[in-house]
């Protein structure tokens, strides 16, 4: 594309969460933007520099002169690529639940021109963005994609709380409808990607590349997650088994735990949607994905069978992964749940967490522990919790008691006799 074509792009990032707040903010430093999201306290904080995310920090990052941030959707009618960024979760059934993203696409049909691009970056399962979202923008439009306007797709790779890995540094899959779009799309995307651009061979080959992404990575942590059970049953310790394991140059070094969130612990769904859809009955994607829902229950079977009945129990972590606040499909609330249900006394503490939301969300009120305990989960390897001192750690602990350290953050402390612990 040429210098005189990208001077006339006008770009819409509907969504700024994780996703398409560091995009929007990216892709402000070479084009004019417009962030859009529904939620009305969220555009206020980002108008004042303030990402309740955590994600972006310095308030210098929100003084591009050439973005602005709206809820109002009309603001963005000059807009003529439209980037959608929404989260794409499943509901109670673990069923994909497009729900955000027709919405989305609802309000781009009622702005949207002749000539304009549509870029879909939430993950879906294989044919949504042609088969769903394509024809919701015609009707509501009166447009003809591949005629009046056109489609991309080119899935997120953001990491939350990684500051290795971040927007720039991390390789962009693009597919689109047609030739010209591709290399459009992909033009854009070049400005603020170092890595690079792939150009996939089709849209539906790009949704799958996203589905399988996480599919891979929720199966090879259901593996080790059952290793922890061989392991637990078999009275052997699976850290001692995984790191000789580990000596040898092709074995892939992933580390059990909690997953939950809103990709690893849910694309799998997306990607099995789609095989059952095409006819084929997947069976690997979703062993793996009821290995994995299964681990608070796993955990929660062993503990009660080595503290009282009336134990206090404390839990430390409840977002999803280490160093972000999002709480979403939290394995530890599940944990705190199961507990709670059988009558223990349970008391969650996370730094990161946000105390509003853990309350609404799952009915756990968020303490900092002041009192000691007979048994502590450390189910999340925060920065916090993996700095604490020894004496601090001795001091939680009630005499005797019990440690489950999920993520093996404690290995190195030097722990009393009185607490009996149980790594991973």
């Amino acid at each position: 594309m040429n210098k005189q074509a990208m001077k006339h792009i006008d770009i819409m990032v509907l969504g700024l969460g994780y996703v398409g707040l560091p995009l929007a903010l990216s892709l402000s430093k070479y084009f004019k933007v417009s962030g859009f999201d529904t939620n009305t306290q969220r555009i206020k904080e980002l108008n004042q520099g303030i990402d309740s995310t955590n994600e972006i920090t310095k308030k210098s990052d929100f003084r591009s002169t050439n973005i602005k941030f709206t809820s109002n959707f009309l603001e963005c009618r000059s807009s003529n690529v439209f980037i959608i960024t929404v989260p794409t979760p499943v509901n109670k059934k673990n069923e994909p639940d497009l729900t955000n993203l027709k919405e989305a696409a609802s309000l781009v049909a009622r702005i949207i021109k002749k000539g304009d691009i549509v870029v879909i970056e939430s993950t879906v399962y294989p044919g949504v963005t042609e088969e769903f979202i394509g024809p919701i923008i015609e009707k509501k439009s009166g447009l003809i994609r591949k005629k009046d306007f056109n489609m991309a797709y080119s899935p997120e790779r953001i990491n939350p709380g990684d500051t290795k890995y971040k927007i720039s540094n991390i390789k962009k899959v693009v597919a689109a409808d047609n030739r010209k779009t591709l290399n459009k799309a992909s033009s854009i995307y070049k400005k603020i990607i170092k890595a690079g651009v792939y150009k996939a061979s089709s849209i539906k080959v790009a949704e799958t590349s996203k589905a399988i992404e996480n599919a891979q990575r929720d199966i090879n942590i259901a593996f080790v997650n059952e290793v922890v059970m061989i392991c637990k049953a078999l009275n052997i310790s699976s850290r001692d088994v995984l790191e000789a394991a580990n000596t040898k140059w092709n074995f892939l070094n992933f580390k059990p735990g909690l997953v939950g969130g809103h990709c690893i612990g849910v694309d799998p769904f997306y990607l099995a949607k789609a095989a059952k859809l095409a006819g084929h009955n997947p069976e690997i994607i979703l062993a793996g994905r009821k290995i994995n829902d299964f681990m608070p229950e796993f955990i929660f079977r062993n503990v009660i069978k080595k503290i009282k009945k009336n134990s206090s129990v404390l839990i430390l972590g409840l977002t999803f992964k280490e160093n972000v606040k999002d709480i979403r499909n939290s394995k530890s609330a599940i944990l705190e749940k199961l507990f709670r249900k059988r009558g223990y006394n349970v008391d969650v503490y996370d730094p990161l967490a946000d105390k509003k939301q853990a309350a609404k969300e799952y009915k756990i009120q968020l303490i900092v522990p002041k009192k000691k305990y007979e048994c502590i989960i450390v189910t999340v390897a925060h920065k916090e919790f993996i700095k604490m001192s020894s004496k601090t750690i001795i001091s939680f602990f009630l005499k005797p008691s019990l440690l489950i350290d999920v993520k093996d953050i404690w290995a190195a402390k030097k722990l009393p006799n009185f607490i009996t612990k149980w790594s991973f």
